[in-house]
């Protein structure tokens, strides 16, 4: 073996078990298995034009070369980016960790107890800061939640402004920039009217359903809105604010207006800076409005033996019932970085944090009394952490700052904004001090230690108390920290323990080389909108990253910016919703889309102003052609686009794909390609081979970035030469094409950091290593479909018996038995692997696949598990559910309980197969009363009095 071939540690199945593994799927080697899987008239001629892999140790090199070409200067720009610290024990046992960047979205929550607990404290911590009554567990940034905000307002019109065609929404103009760009790129396709003013103009007509106000604003203004607030209220306007979490442990929480919806952004909370992410947004509103939350709630509910357990209540993956009645179609969370947010609140608790506020406050306070003494005129009659400086000779200023190496926000040509942050310390102050006295020609700084004003009236300042709970008053020290944080990874099943082969969601191995600069300074402590110049490195990564996702898809350009696979979705449209505008085609608005679509499709048709038809699927779960032909035609001249999953959400390479994307182009469409299964494409196949015009990668899964939970995600757009120009766009930074729509997310490269793994993911296995990843991960899909033949019917399979990367299994035949899919997938705990998809997209069914990452061993494992519960659900009777799957999963706490009041013994609950012995994990509560959790919300933790004795 090569030691030095990052594919022979990315790739599972060793040369030797090659043989062994075609024998079983019936083939004399892998290239026969391929030829009989993909159809031939879409297969790639020529290798993949990447350069030649390099080493772990060749790229990290690298990494290094190039984050030195990353300028770090002290940053204080502010505009929703703030520097923050890290504090190392969540460093390394959180972000650094395996066993919480490498779990799945917990919905399996038995298995997934320490991350949704993680979850509720960040809930909790969002509600009492913002003063609201319900959060969700993470949206992707602040200003896609501010966008999301103002769409739930919109839907949640009275019925009289419904009727009335109630359009305008009223926006601040203190409202950061990039929230207003993305709030013009949602309210663009629904008619919504955007207003921007100033909050004293507001005169409360009528024709407004909405409005959102900064607080701080912008550039560090902080004002009292309790009567703009009331006099919406009067007028059944509602208000969103967005908030800076920190200020409002000092300042009085919106939810002490009455808002209606408060958001943010967490990533002052130890989060890096990263060049725009990821970061972690918070969403808070009153409780009447929990089931039109966007996202996901962790709720408490209680388990079989009537004890507390957390699941994901309410929202979880609503659009796929809702679909096109959905109101939002965000499926995600941050909850790597939201479970990050929130131990830094449970590590410093309510004092610890109001000392962090108040000392960036103070030094904010410092440089503003500094500065007037020198002349300088301070605009902000009040102000938390930013302060707006009339400079005169900005020009000046600006080449002197940059020459110090440090970073304060332009304003115009006479005004500049400083927002200071927690890593700023008494040694920073005269650095910046004597930038502003040398752009005015004065050479030192004379100005005397002064006591300092009150700036936050009595009427701002925060009178409320918040995080009263034990969990943010007890793991103050390190030590006790660190034994919280494993205390919840150990009730968590993630990769670091066993193969998740989730259909449609692609856990592979996310490898250590490539997470490892996501630790270091010159990666981390780069601001999105720092001078071009200062990020050559991040430049030099985006730009290659940018490359290579052409080459592997074909197609001629790509947008790094949606930070996720339903953001890029949405991305995707909106680049085809402009292009037909370009054109004068306004009245091509009717997108199809297959009924076997991930739900996210529809909904993302319907919030890019357009209306779905469905097609049908025939028996073989492929697309209905002859459905397809008679809904084109029908809606010829209207037709905008259709979205396709390739391969089919069924596993299936359908082979009549290039005339379905040729029979969409003939009519005027264009082709969206949902990139959920381009790990069945790299280097075989690509979406422009079979005829799309664009596509979302979902980088957390074809290429490696960690699902970490339930999120970060990445989910670029890559596009054809005509849809080049409509790229989407930044106000603050220049990207996109030359019509370039509005923003999609608020940073310009979106979750930049995150990029990082994806480029040391292609750089490392080459041309022939990301197809060799897409070789293997069919071969394991058709080994495992081979092994557990006889035993489950698999449901769709391509014309010559094969499956792609994934397959369905039917699980409703076994109703006779009295099981469900549900029983299966709660007994596969017992055996310690993580149930593969359930349900979707097939009710009843799973989806199994295993990646390319997992070894011959780790399949044979999995196999065995399935076929011991086959002969299990063989022994069950509908007239008996006292059995061992219908009690799955087993805890520790039953298996070692005085009373065993079961028909099996513990050994066949606990320790079902040998290997289960060897490294047995168990499930810390029974399985969860989802109907309970939803009729009884829950979604914060226990509050104080119920600690306190009566």
């Amino acid at each position: 073996m090569k030691t030095d071939v990052f594919a022979s540690r990315h790739i599972g199945i060793r040369e030797e078990d090659l043989e062994k593994m075609c024998s079983v799927v019936g083939v004399k080697d892998l290239d026969e298995l391929i030829d009989q899987t993909i159809p031939n008239d879409i297969r790639l001629k020529e290798s993949l034009n990447l350069p030649p892999a390099i080493s772990e140790y060749e790229f990290l090199g690298l990494l290094e070369n190039l984050s030195n070409q990353n300028k770090v200067f002290k940053s204080y720009i502010g505009l929703g980016y703030n520097e923050s610290i890290t504090p190392s024990v969540i460093k390394r046992n959180i972000l650094e960790s395996p066993g919480w960047y490498t779990a799945y979205t917990p919905y399996q929550a038995e298995i997934a107890q320490g991350r949704l607990e993680a979850l509720l404290n960040y809930q909790t911590m969002v509600c009492d800061l913002t003063g609201m009554e319900v959060a969700n567990a993470s949206l992707l940034d602040e200003s896609t939640a501010a966008a999301e905000a103002m769409t739930m307002l919109f839907d949640l019109r009275s019925r009289g402004q419904k009727k009335d065609g109630v359009l305008k929404f009223f926006v601040s103009d203190e409202i950061l920039p990039q929230t207003l760009s993305l709030l013009k790129t949602r309210a663009t396709p629904l008619n919504i009217e955007l207003v921007l003013d100033t909050p004293a103009n507001f005169e409360f007509s009528s024709e407004y359903f909405g409005a959102i106000l900064q607080y701080p604003g912008k550039y560090g203004q902080v004002n009292d809105y309790s009567s703009f607030v009331e006099k919406a209220k009067a007028n059944d306007i509602k208000v969103a604010v967005a908030a800076d979490i920190l200020s409002l442990t000092v300042l009085t929480p919106p939810g002490e207006w009455g808002v209606d919806v408060v958001v943010g952004t967490t990533q002052r909370f130890g989060i890096p800076l990263g060049y725009g992410g990821p970061h972690a947004a918070f969403f808070a509103t009153k409780e009447n409005y929990k089931r039109n939350i966007p996202g996901r709630i962790i709720g408490v509910t209680k388990d079989t033996d009537g004890n507390r357990a957390l699941r994901m209540a309410l929202q979880t993956r609503e659009q796929h019932i809702k679909r096109d009645k959905a109101t939002s179609n965000i499926c995600t969370a941050q909850v790597l970085l939201a479970v990050m947010a929130g131990m830094y609140a449970v590590y410093h608790g309510p004092k610890g944090l109001t000392y962090i506020a108040n000392k960036i406050h103070n030094y904010t306070k410092i440089i503003a009394k500094k500065l007037t003494a020198h002349g300088f005129e301070q605009v902000n009659t009040c102000f938390f952490d930013t302060i707006r400086i009339k400079a005169q000779n900005v020009k000046s200023l600006r080449t002197i700052t940059e020459s110090k190496k440090i970073n304060i926000n332009y304003i115009d040509e006479e005004t500049v904004s400083i927002s200071i942050n927690e890593a700023f310390s008494e040694k920073d102050i005269r650095p910046l001090i004597l930038c502003f006295l040398e752009s005015q020609g004065i050479n030192d700084d004379t100005s005397k230690e002064e006591d300092l004003d009150e700036i936050i009236t009595a009427s701002l300042a925060r009178k409320s108390s918040f995080l009263q709970q034990p969990v943010f008053n007890t793991y103050h020290s390190e030590t006790d920290l660190m034994r919280y944080i494993k205390k919840l990874e150990r009730k968590d099943l993630a990769l670091n323990h066993s193969m998740i082969s989730l259909g449609s969601c692609t856990m592979k191995l996310n490898a250590a080389s490539e997470m490892l600069p996501l630790s270091w300074a010159n990666w981390g402590n780069i601001h999105p909108f720092a001078p071009l110049d200062q990020a050559k490195g991040y430049q030099l990564v985006l730009k290659e990253l940018e490359e290579q996702l052409n080459i592997i898809t074909g197609f001629a350009a790509t947008s790094l910016q949606p930070n996720s696979g339903a953001q890029g979705e949405y991305a995707g449209l909106m680049t085809i919703r402009a292009y037909h505008h370009s054109r004068n085609d306004h009245h091509r608005d009717i997108c199809i889309i297959p009924a076997s679509a991930h739900g996210t499709n529809p909904a993302s048709a319907v919030m890019a102003g357009m209306k779905v038809i469905v097609t049908k699927t025939d028996e073989h779960g492929n697309i209905d052609v002859i459905d397809l032909e008679e809904k084109v035609k029908e809606h010829s001249e209207n037709l905008a686009a259709l979205m396709v999953t390739y391969p089919s959400t069924h596993g299936v390479f359908e082979s009549s794909i290039k005339y379905i994307t040729s029979l969409i182009h003939d009519h005027g469409g264009q082709v969206y390609m949902d990139g959920a299964n381009m790990n069945a494409q790299v280097g075989l196949t690509n979406p422009a081979t079979i005829g799309a015009d664009v596509c979302h990668l979902n980088l957390h899964k074809t290429f490696a970035i960690p699902h970490g939970g339930g999120g970060p995600g990445v989910g670029p757009i890559c596009v054809a030469e005509q849809l080049k120009p409509f790229l989407p766009s930044n106000p603050v930074v220049k990207t996109g094409g030359e019509n370039a729509i509005t923003a999609i997310s608020g940073a310009p490269w979106g979750s930049a950091l995150a990029c990082l793994i994806s480029y040391g993911y292609i750089k490392m296995l080459g041309a022939s290593g990301v197809t060799d990843a897409t070789r293997y991960s069919i071969l394991s899909a058709n080994y495992i479909k081979e092994r557990l033949n006889g035993a489950y019917d698999v449901l769709y399979t391509g014309e010559k018996g094969r499956a792609a990367h994934e397959m369905i299994i039917d699980c409703r035949p076994f109703k006779t038995n009295g099981i469900e899919v549900t029983d299966i997938a709660k007994r596969l705990m017992d055996f310690g692997f993580h149930a593969p998809t359930v349900s979707f997209p097939v009710a009843g069914t799973m989806m199994i696949e295993p990646t390319e990452s997992e070894s011959l061993s780790e399949l044979d494992r999995f196999c065995e598990a399935m076929l011991s519960i086959r002969k299990e659900i063989d022994n069950a009777s509908i007239e008996d559910s006292n059995n061992v799957l219908k009690n799955a999963p087993h805890t520790l706490t039953m298996v070692t309980s005085d009373n065993w009041d079961f028909p099996y013994s513990r050994q066949l609950a606990a320790f079902p197969l040998d290997y289960v012995s060897e490294n047995k994990f168990w499930p810390t509560v029974r399985r969860t009363d989802e109907a309970f959790g939803d009729r009884n919300l829950i979604c914060t933790c226990t509050p104080i009095e119920a600690y306190v004795e009566a």
